[in-house]
């Protein structure tokens, strides 16, 4: 059976993400990825998790807790637009991943946005190593969320083929918006 666009994104992170790494975690909701990314990073590895509100962080700091997971994790109470204000100038990330929209079962007018959602893109391209991966998960079923998705798939468009490979990933014919995925992965 055909996987969803989230199952599909653990599928694609799955397969770079070794013990050890740094990786972003852009957008972390309540949790789910980053806790994903934890497991898969280990003891020794980072995740920075990013998100504007409170509630995420709660909620995400709970599902560490609860998972012993918590000592990699770096939760970040901004937006993703402000990552290079907590990565090192020379470090690099293997992946990120956005999951582009509103936070599930909270306020939908607290959106992510086209501009700040592509400056994030600007920051983690400069930081993402040979091979890796980012990955964006684009909700856009909701007011602003066209504007956004349109954003993501211009500026995937526009990536030079010499320097990555993108995907986009969608099943067309669903009803209520489903879910597109793009992958950039850096040569």
């Amino acid at each position: 059976m055909l996987q969803t666009a989230l199952h599909f994104s653990h599928t694609l992170l799955k397969e770079i993400v070794q013990p050890g790494q740094h990786v972003v975690d852009a957008t972390m909701g309540n949790g789910n990825d980053t806790v994903f990314l934890a497991e898969l990073v280990g003891k020794k590895g980072r995740v920075y998790a990013f998100d504007i509100q409170e509630k995420a962080l709660q909620s995400t700091q709970k599902r560490l807790d609860d998972k012993v997971l918590k000592h990699q994790v770096t939760l970040i109470h901004d937006g993703h637009q402000h990552l290079e204000n907590y990565l090192g100038k020379e470090e690099e990330i293997h992946a990120a991943v956005f999951n582009l929209g509103y936070l599930p079962k909270s306020d939908k007018k607290v959106i992510t946005l086209p501009e700040t959602t592509q400056q994030a893109l600007d920051s983690c391209l400069q930081y993402l190593a040979r091979k890796g991966r980012i990955i964006i998960v684009a909700y856009y079923g909701h007011a602003g969320g066209q504007a956004e998705l349109t954003t993501v798939a211009n500026y995937c468009q526009k990536l030079p083929q010499k320097d990555y490979n993108v995907l986009t990933y969608q099943f067309i014919n669903q009803k209520n918006q489903p879910p597109i995925l793009f992958c950039i992965e850096k040569k």
